[in-house]
């Protein structure tokens, strides 16, 4: 029988009948954690213990970590992973739970609930608020994941139109939900009458919805983030509501939590609050508790099952020394200079490699999803994360490889294009060595500038000029070009990222075809 310690508190449902003894001992102090961890196989938590590197050093018998909820920052993942621990979570347990609460401040704010509920405990009866409702109006959806999805089906059953934007999910998806999926997020805040987030908050996240975007949205409509707090600048929302172009907000999430009694957003009459409660229900506490157990009892009894951490053999990542950073590279870098929506993706072996390279594929999924998903995205998360939004992943291996001893070449195949990339291991650290067919070798770090031009000669150097008008620094130029006076492509490392007006003058160059930025 395997032996499974909870540390903290949560309804596990019955623990009969299972391949498992089932310690429940929450709120156990950190010290009797360390001298009992050695007798079990399995450890069961939430936030409040800390499963460090010297709690896992004593963990003789451990196989599993099982994480009740999403994020994974009180365990150590790099410890567990170098000792053969699998950690798992369950992200999906609270999806009904959050976004019925997102739903529930869209109507609250719609309808006033919250001030007219202050009116009242003061003695004062208004019935001269006027709400609105719901029916034949246009909710705009940015995020169209597990809960943005569930949220995009209530609306339909308050029978209103439901656009959505999210660059990474395919069409089929908002096809099966019968939502709109936009390309453009500013087409999406201009027909919705309500708005809604669902997105991780991630560097490509924070702060997109500012003045200019909420000033996009028609008049009097209501926006609601029950997300992450920062998605929404909070001084923006403010401003706009003062001025009165919003109707009213909905909010779960701050930046900083709790937030100060005197916020100004806290003491706004239109809008409604909650304390970031989108996965407190009794249900969803119970669905943790449940989901997280059964997934832990299925990894110790050898199934294979959505874990946070990797879990490839160590010595295949020695044999492949630089080449699963090479991968995760290129897969940053195609993530971000092609454009469309993902559909597939190639990843071909050239050469004999010291182990199967299998994980450097992965590793390019990693890459590819890294800038979309902030939690749970690593190399044995990623393959299952991308066949969950439909894209596919295909791996080849040829015997030559065509000038170096080991190529790596990914190919990413969108709605509107298709691009590649090749790279390889030198001295130790990954180069990129062809874009787009392009031959050449360059750098893969920092901020890259990758433009396709007409090889016509002082092109690169109107690039250079311009860049250093704008203050930005060229670190390093490679240059590649299918025949002399033909197509070109050149790669610039610089050292900060140019801002979009910056990019837009260089596209506005003569004879500059197309200019796309990744930071790697």
């Amino acid at each position: 029988m395997w032996r499974v310690l909870v540390t903290d508190e949560m309804k596990l449902g019955p623990t009969e009948g299972l391949p498992a003894v089932v310690d429940y001992r929450p709120g156990l102090p950190r010290e009797e954690i360390l001298a009992a961890i050695p007798e079990y196989d399995a450890l069961i938590t939430r936030s409040r213990t800390q499963v460090d590197a010297e709690l896992l050093a004593r963990a003789e018998r451990l196989k599993v970590i099982g994480r009740g909820g999403v994020g994974v920052d009180n365990i150590d993942l790099e410890a567990a992973s170098r000792r053969g621990i699998l950690v798992v979570n369950v992200p999906e347990a609270n999806t009904r739970s959050a976004a019925e609460l997102a739903f529930g401040l869209l109507i609250a704010a719609a309808r006033g609930l919250a001030l007219s509920d202050r009116k009242i405990r003061a003695g004062e009866w208004d019935r001269k608020f006027l709400g609105a409702e719901l029916m034949g109006k246009t909710l705009g959806i940015i995020g169209l994941g597990r809960i943005g999805g569930q949220v995009a089906r209530f609306a339909k059953g308050f029978e209103m139109r439901v656009l959505a934007y999210d660059p990474y999910i395919p069409r089929s998806r908002a096809e099966k939900l019968g939502v709109e999926l936009l390309d453009e997020l500013e087409e999406l805040l201009r027909r919705a009458h309500f708005l809604t987030v669902h997105t991780p908050l991630t560097e490509e996240t924070r702060g997109m919805i500012g003045r200019r975007e909420l000033y996009l949205l028609p008049r009097g409509a209501v926006v609601v983030n029950a997300a992450r707090g920062g998605i929404i600048q909070e001084d923006a929302l403010l401003e706009v509501l003062e001025e009165g172009h919003l109707f009213a907000a909905g909010l779960d999430v701050f930046a900083e939590e709790p937030p100060g009694k005197d916020h100004p957003l806290v003491q706004h009459p239109r809008v409604v609050h909650t304390a970031h409660l989108g996965a407190n229900t009794l249900e969803a506490q119970r669905r943790v508790g449940e989901e997280v157990l059964k997934r832990v009892i299925a990894a110790l009894e050898g199934e294979i099952v959505y874990a946070i951490n990797a879990g490839f053999d160590p010595e295949a990542f020695r044999a492949l020394k630089g080449f699963v950073p090479l991968g995760e590279r290129l897969g940053r870098l195609l993530a971000q200079i092609t454009r469309g929506r993902v559909q597939a993706v190639e990843v071909a072996f050239f050469g004999e490699f010291a182990a199967d390279p299998e994980p450097v594929a992965t590793a390019v999924a990693k890459g590819l999803l890294e800038r979309v998903l902030s939690e749970g995205i690593n190399l044995i998360a990623a393959r299952p994360l991308l066949r969950e939004r439909g894209i596919r992943l295909a791996v080849r291996k040829e015997a030559e490889a065509e000038g170096y001893t080991q190529l790596v070449e990914v190919r990413l195949t969108t709605d509107s294009e298709e691009r590649t990339a090749r790279g390889t291991v030198i001295g130790g650290h990954p180069r990129l060595v062809g874009v787009d067919g392009y031959g050449l070798e360059s750098v893969l770090e920092g901020t890259l500038l990758v433009c396709k031009n007409f090889d016509r000669p002082g092109v690169v150097g109107r690039v250079g000029t311009l860049l250093g008008e704008a203050g930005v620094n060229i670190a390093g130029m490679q240059l590649g070009r299918d025949r002399p006076g033909g197509k070109a492509l050149f790669v610039l490392s610089v050292d900060e990222r140019p801002g979009p007006e910056v990019v837009g003058a260089l596209e506005a160059l003569e004879l500059i075809e197309r200019v796309d930025v990744a930071e790697l």
